[in-house]
């Protein structure tokens, strides 16, 4: 099959319904299994042998972080939303992103790649960030990996090198631009932004013989290790943004996981949740796009006329009184830039 630029193709609950039991979606869940399963017990400074098309994309996503001082912020002090210089540094990466990885892949293939890594970064007219965009930057790698450009033995680099730099570069957006949540499940969500590294995180985690899932009320042990582990540095992310209260009050999912006994059980709940959570939500896996390297003829042909503004796709009429849609509804601020606000100083009157 000749490569094309891919199209989102799930409109309903039925097409999602096909898309799970379909080729595309056993390819995708199958690679993120397999990734977990080869960094079980490894720890991020851990010496990783690194191919020279892993390097590549390594030293893309370093190019990629410069390219966010080329468009700083604006002056946006009476909003606690996201930031529109983020507008420009999304336009930056559609137009310039393909030549960072011309030398690995396959010329023609570029086009169908570059729908996946161009939406990896959050959304441009919301300036918005969430699982589905995530799930973006997996669907490349996965692309990647079908062109045989980076193979299994690239797996441990992939998590602990090319996901760990790419989760960086995401936490840099989300500070400097304060992107939205995505479609945040709130107080109830593991992260306002991200699900992959708890589940890659809990499999480094899973045969730990001293950190256990409650170490993670321990301020020092998460601090000590969060440079090793992504679970923990997720938790210390989020004991950074959001301190106004105590993890079992803002966070009370990850709470409950805490009583785990064995991080066995929480790396297969995480797999559990993710398929749960993310690959059977219509909101998120609406934005899944499919071409011919993840290839689903189930769906519509026309899933990208049918959006509406908010860039969704709403099947129901919501009458007064009804629930929004998971995707609307009122906006969500960054805790991020509710923390900010809350620690700036106040201004002096007249000043």
């Amino acid at each position: 099959m000749p490569y094309q630029v891919p199209v989102k193709r799930i409109i309903t609950k039925e097409h999602l319904d096909d898309f799970l039991q379909s080729q595309a979606y056993d390819d995708y869940l199958g690679y993120i299994l397999r990734l977990n399963e080869h960094v079980k017990n490894v720890k991020i400074t851990d010496p990783i042998d690194i191919s020279s098309n892993v390097q590549v994309i390594l030293d893309a996503l370093d190019t990629i972080k410069s390219w966010i001082d080329l468009f700083p912020p604006v002056e946006n002090e009476k909003s606690r939303f996201g930031n529109p210089a983020f507008r420009d540094f999304y336009d930056k990466v559609q137009h310039d992103a393909n030549d960072l990885f011309s030398a690995i892949v396959p010329h023609d293939a570029l086009p169908e790649l570059a729908a996946y890594f161009g939406e990896a970064f959050g959304n441009r007219n919301r300036i918005d960030y969430g699982t589905g965009h995530e799930a973006n930057f997996m669907a490349w790698l996965l692309c990647l990996d079908k062109l045989g450009v980076l193979t299994e033995n690239d797996d441990k680099a992939v998590v602990l090198r090319v996901f760990v730099k790419y989760i960086a570069l995401m936490r840099k957006l989300q500070f400097d631009y304060w992107l939205e949540p995505a479609g945040s499940h709130g107080v109830w969500g593991l992260d306002d932004y991200h699900f992959l590294p708890f589940l890659f995180g809990s499999a480094q985690l899973h045969d730990h013989k001293y950190i256990r899932p409650k170490s993670i009320h321990d301020h020092d042990i998460v601090n000590e290790y969060a440079k090793d582990y992504m679970y923990l540095a997720c938790i210390q992310f989020i004991n950074a943004v959001k301190t106004s209260a105590s993890l079992r009050w803002h966070s009370p999912m990850l709470d409950d996981i805490s009583a785990c006994k064995v991080w066995q059980k929480v790396n297969q709940g995480m797999v559990k949740m993710y398929k749960a959570e993310v690959m059977a939500k219509l909101p998120i896996m609406q934005h899944f796009f499919f071409g011919s390297l993840i290839h689903f003829e189930g769906g519509s042909d026309n899933a990208a006329h049918a959006e509406a503004d908010c860039g969704h796709v709403h099947t129901d009429v919501f009458a007064l009184g009804q629930e929004h849609p998971d995707c609307c509804g009122i906006p969500i601020p960054s805790a991020i830039a509710a923390t900010a606000k809350t620690n700036s100083p106040r201004p002096i009157p007249f000043d």
